[in-house]
């Protein structure tokens, strides 16, 4: 039997629906917050000169807070390995290592801007329904589009090495292109359109093929996005209307009402 205690510190700490629940996680994304803008400041000379010590407190006082609230959720949770295996469970352990982890690598201290991630709760407390079904579908479209996404990265990669190959021929070391690795380099920064300069071709077929590689690369920009925005309007033309209170699905095309809460349903929501 679980102890009373833990059961509340369950419904306070994992739950959202209670006073004490919102009240916890909206302090709780608050000190997230500034635990990040205090790490940024940190790598502001000015401030790190002026304020070392001051940073250096808060840091470790963010990162023991974290630390209990941490072993808070191992304590309550209804099955501890689950929760210490899950997304937030181990966004919430990368929250914290990094300061313990600087006691022997300094620096890796800038890692805790990993904790700006677990604002993400804010969507679970402030019950933004809506927003989490349109990231749930982004996500569904992104997993059903993985296979065409993959073949296109392939694509793309086979396209690399043959360009750099290429432009390793035909320019040589004597322009810059010293191997097929480098020149694989200048490949992606071309084909991406990014253009650094740090490497360009210096013969007229050497430019000749870079116009080539950055006309492909202008349509090589929009296959991925095609294909996940088919996907996305498939699902959307498919999904059923999603109440916006209670999030429930499954409502009939013409219903003005929530079948489970009452509530009115917007036309133009679905999820």
């Amino acid at each position: 039997m679980r102890s009373s205690l833990r059961d509340r510190l369950y419904i306070i700490i994992f739950k959202s629906d209670t006073p004490a629940g919102k009240l916890f996680d909206v302090v709780l994304i608050g000190a997230i917050i500034a635990s990040v803008v205090a790490v940024m400041l940190e790598t502001m000379e000015a401030v790190r000169v002026g304020y070392a010590a001051e940073l250096y407190a808060l840091e470790w006082g963010f990162t023991i807070l974290f630390s209990i609230e941490y072993g808070l959720r191992l304590y309550c949770a209804r099955d501890w390995r689950r929760y210490a295996t899950s997304f937030y469970g181990v966004i919430d352990l990368l929250a914290i290592l990094p300061t313990y982890v600087s006691l022997f690598f300094p620096g890796a201290q800038y890692f805790l801007v990993v904790r700006l991630i677990r604002t993400l709760r804010v969507f679970r407390v402030l019950k933004l329904a809506e927003y989490l079904a349109e990231a749930d579908t982004l996500a569904r479209a992104m997993r059903a589009s993985r296979r065409k996404i993959s073949v296109f990265l392939l694509a793309v990669v086979t396209l690399i090495v043959i360009l750099g190959s290429l432009m390793y021929l035909i320019e040589g070391p004597k322009n810059g292109f010293t191997s097929i690795p480098t020149s694989m380099y200048w490949a992606v920064v071309t084909l991406t359109t990014v253009g650094y300069g740090d490497i360009s071709p210096q013969t007229t077929p050497g430019r000749f093929l870079s116009a080539v590689v950055m006309i492909i690369g202008y349509a090589i920009i929009a296959v991925p996005t095609g294909i996940v925005t088919a996907e996305l309007t498939r699902r959307r033309d498919h999904r059923p209307r999603r109440c916006p209170d209670c999030g429930s699905p499954g409502h009939d095309e013409n219903a003005d009402f929530c079948k489970f809460c009452g509530s009115k349903l917007s036309p133009e929501l679905a999820g």
